[in-house]
């Protein structure tokens, strides 16, 4: 076997382990956050109990009978690691991780002699204030802080006032004091950098997560509305003096319902209504729903304009150029009823779940009226609509009708502008003058 096959054959094993490990006390319940933080402090335990027994095997081959209480961390650490395998009791994991290396490197002081005669072996303590902060947090971790200096500093007065049990090597000691320091000191350089790297990757997905849902806010709701729900604000509802409705109506629409199937339907209301949603965007119009085949949307709400009118009157003129393309296309099935109005309406947010920004109002009512009583492939405009776009759009008169609702008005329909838009030029527009 080649050098590179047994280092791949290496990694694969390690892979396995690392992966079984990390299957210790695995709960399918748990969240994210949940199973990492088992994850890791049952690898920091496993990297933990070799170097305990080494450290015990040491200090036992040099004569000193302190080399017995790395081993019974080690027993003690096992244990524990076994239960959780068995019970899936974090929390008992971690206390007990937490204790055991608490006290017997910080114990093992006294019996040493001391700070330095013991090598630093206590410095290994200050795993548990790490351990509290990574898995319970500052308030966690500062009292086992606390509590490694207090147990810290006690062992290692105490043992310089009671002196060694047994005489070890100048270089023994001095040897284990560089090994406490710089292997204790990448356990926990090891434990603080992996759980920077799980909290980063869970601030990046919740980042991830929080654009998602801006976006689907935003998909819901005016991006001028979205901000105050979020801040909090309730009721969320404005009067506006001038806007301009407008709803355009699928006509026939229970015909092709009989004669496609759902998705067929539904895959042609959405393109159609996709298509509205990207001239609502261009002339800054406000999409406010769908109800079935019916479209309804908003010029001069939330966002105020004077030129409310004349945007949506451009906007009509652009859903029935696009409804040409669809007949010069070949399809022959979609034709719409499109009517407007203009007037005051109140605007605000409903609901506690799917909420949604609706508007309504007299006049909201009346734009519906254009609707339903104007002609397949016309737009349809109030008197009120009319006399706000008459100086720049070509409009025929249709006389004084009978409203549902409203009684006799005198109505119009929406020909063409009368003066090339920059961005709304429309060839193929006939021009006809307005009385």
């Amino acid at each position: 076997m080649t050098f590179q096959g047994m280092m791949r054959r290496v990694q694969i094993v390690s892979n396995a382990m690392l992966a079984r490990l990390a299957a210790v006390g695995a709960d399918p319940r748990d969240d994210e956050q949940t199973r990492q933080g088992k994850v890791l402090l049952v690898l920091t335990s496993v990297l933990i109990l070799p170097i305990a027994v080494v450290w015990g095997s040491l200090y036992l081959i040099f004569g000193s009978p302190v080399g017995y209480v790395p081993f019974l961390y080690a027993v003690i650490l096992l244990g524990a690691i076994i239960a959780f395998a068995r019970t899936r009791n974090f929390a008992l994991l971690l206390y007990v991780s937490v204790v055991d290396i608490l006290l017997a490197p910080t114990l093992s002081m006294v019996p040493l002699g001391g700070f330095l005669p013991s090598g630093g072996v206590g410095l290994w303590g200050i795993l548990a204030p790490v351990g509290a902060l990574v898995f319970r947090g500052p308030r966690a971790g500062l009292r086992w802080f606390v509590a490694y200096l207090a147990v810290f500093i006690t062992s290692g007065v105490a043992g310089q006032i009671v002196g060694p049990v047994s005489t070890l090597p100048e270089w023994f000691t001095s040897t284990m004091l560089g090994l406490n320091v710089a292997v204790g000191g990448s356990i926990v350089f090891i434990l603080l950098a992996t759980f920077l790297g799980q909290r980063d990757r869970a601030m990046d997905a919740l980042a991830r997560e929080q654009e998602r849902s801006e976006r689907l806010l935003l998909n819901v709701l005016p991006k001028e509305i979205a901000p105050r729900l979020k801040a909090g604000e309730s009721p969320i509802a404005d009067a506006y003096e001038h806007a301009t409705v407008l709803y355009a109506d699928i006509v026939g629409s229970t015909m092709l319902a009989e004669r496609l199937d759902a998705k067929q339907l539904v895959a042609l209301l959405n393109a159609i209504f996709s298509r509205f949603d990207l001239l609502a965007e261009k002339h800054g119009v406000e999409k406010i729903r769908t109800i079935g085949d019916n479209y309804m949307c908003v010029a001069g709400v939330p966002r105020r304009r004077p030129d409310h009118a004349q945007a949506m009157a451009r906007m009509a003129l652009d859903i029935r150029a696009y409804l040409d393309e669809l007949r010069a296309a070949g399809e022959e099935r979609i034709d719409l009823r499109i009517g407007m109005n203009s007037g005051p309406c109140v605007g605000g947010v409903i609901g506690l779940r799917k909420f949604v920004f609706d508007i309504w109002g007299d006049s909201v009512n009346t734009a519906s009226r254009m609707e339903s009583h104007s002609v397949p492939g016309r737009v349809h405009l109030s008197d009120a609509t009319y006399e706000l776009i008459r100086d720049e759009f070509n409009c025929e008169p249709r006389g004084t009708i009978e409203v549902k609702g409203k009684g006799p008005m005198r109505t119009w329909f929406l020909l063409g502008e009368r003066h090339a838009h920059a961005e709304s030029a429309r060839p193929g527009v006939v021009a006809a003058s307005a009385p």
